[in-house]
């Protein structure tokens, strides 16, 4: 094989891969071998006439395109490797010549990273984040704990307040007829949540067990049921019980209880020391984002729009992972929301922008400073996701593709830089 880089116009490059005749006709014997079932032969069992036979009837060429697709994902990675150039897309492929002499000869056209001139990335200057803890961060977060361990009971006689639970049966009906998903029974409704359609929960302060009572509401315009959105309807409710919350003293029991120290004064410092760590990484996230922000700036390139829309790509699966776990999907949020993929694509557009710009400059100081990642450092790394996931190390690295240590390899090596970046910045 042979690989000739023939032109290069900004982040366009063509090159020429040579595949001499004899690998060509090994190919194309594949492709005999695997597709000749396809083939109809009179005086042939199906799948048993000979090659030249099927060539005479279909033509010379008949296995070509197959024989190439067995060919080209093994000679383009071997190309662009000894070529030394890093597409971001998906290659374009002509085939400019298949002869005895040349062999074949195919011309790819393909987009790749962008070459420019990294900027200054030493001595950037950025504030300090504030880390500092108020006594209120503390007190929040027992007050947290406090509710966490809250109990619900049941109130007699007791209106209804914003903070109380009621628990109704209702359903719902739009011109007097009951609609789908308009029903339950002993249902808790936190009042002032803002969980049921605007200004149905107000309509049940005040009233007690017992009480009966019609709400009368008109479901927002963007509604998910568009049989429903925009239109009014009344919910026939019952209150059968009002809870409210009971909560527990903070004191020397409430740390004994529900934590392992003995003391309400052991529990405060060990909350203190928590948020303390939280608002330094939280402050050392911010300043290491503001650094690469700042590099980022002072280098001019063109983002590429292939890696720009990888990167929405990668941004939108990230979304939906997330809203499975909340038990929804993406195509649910669009619905919910009125918009389109597209429009929810070109939303994540600057954002991604800004993502891949960051990576390509951070990859420029990872190559000028020779940084690199060793074996013993991906190690690490490994032992600490297994750790994190409460696997067994050696269970962890049999499972990892190439690909993964290739990404675990590069997480490393960009947290390195911006080690780097900071190491160098000048913070006031």
């Amino acid at each position: 094989m042979k690989a000739e880089l023939i032109k290069k116009e900004g982040n366009k490059v063509t090159l020429k891969i040579t595949v001499d005749n004899n690998k060509f006709e090994s190919a194309v014997n594949k492709a005999y071998s695997k597709n000749r079932g396809k083939y109809n032969i009179p005086g042939f069992r199906k799948g048993k006439a000979p090659k030249v036979v099927i060539e005479t009837q279909y033509g010379k060429g008949i296995f070509y395109n197959d024989a190439i697709e067995i060919l080209f994902p093994e000679v383009y990675p071997t190309a662009i490797k000894e070529l030394n150039i890093e597409p971001i897309d998906r290659p374009d492929l002509d085939v400019e010549e298949i002869s005895q002499d040349k062999g074949l000869v195919m011309v790819v056209n393909v987009e790749v990273k962008p070459e420019f001139e990294l900027g200054a990335y030493k001595g950037i200057e950025i504030a300090r984040v504030d880390n500092t803890v108020s006594e209120e961060e503390v007190k929040l977060r027992l007050e947290e704990m406090l509710d966490k361990n809250a109990r619900l009971v049941s109130a007699e006689d007791k209106a209804i307040e914003n903070g109380d639970t009621a628990v109704i049966d209702f359903e719902g009906f739009q011109d007097g007829v009951a609609f789908d998903g308009g029903k339950g029974e002993n249902h808790n409704l936190v009042i002032g949540s803002n969980s049921f359609i605007p200004g149905f929960e107000d309509q049940l302060v005040g009233k007690k067990a017992g009480e009966e009572v019609e709400v009368n509401v008109t479901f927002p315009e963007e509604y998910h049921v568009d049989t429903l959105a925009g239109k009014p309807a009344v919910f026939n409710v019952k209150v059968n019980d009002v809870k409210v919350k009971e909560v527990p003293a903070l004191d020397d029991e409430f740390a004994k209880d529900t934590t392992e120290f003995e003391t309400l004064a052991e529990l405060r410092a060990d909350v203190r020391a928590k948020i303390e760590e939280e608002a330094n990484n939280r402050a050392e996230g911010e300043m290491r984002n503001a650094i690469v922000e700042k590099v980022a700036a002072n280098t001019e390139l063109e983002v590429p729009k292939a890696m720009v829309d990888q990167q929405i790509d990668n941004l939108l699966m990230d979304l939906n992972y997330k809203l499975q776990h909340q038990g929804f999907s993406l195509q649910q949020l669009l619905e919910m929301t009125g918009r389109s993929i597209d429009e929810l694509r070109e939303e994540r557009r600057v954002e991604a922008e800004k993502l891949v710009k960051s990576s390509l400059v951070l990859e420029a100081v990872a190559e000028a400073e020779g940084i690199e990642v060793s074996e013993e450092e991906i190690t690490a790394e490994v032992e600490k996701m297994a750790s994190m996931y409460n696997m067994e190390v050696e269970k962890l690295i049999s499972s990892l593709q190439d690909t993964d240590k290739e990404d675990i390899k590069g997480q490393i090596k960009i947290r390195k830089t911006i080690d780097l970046l900071v190491e160098n910045a000048n913070i006031a």
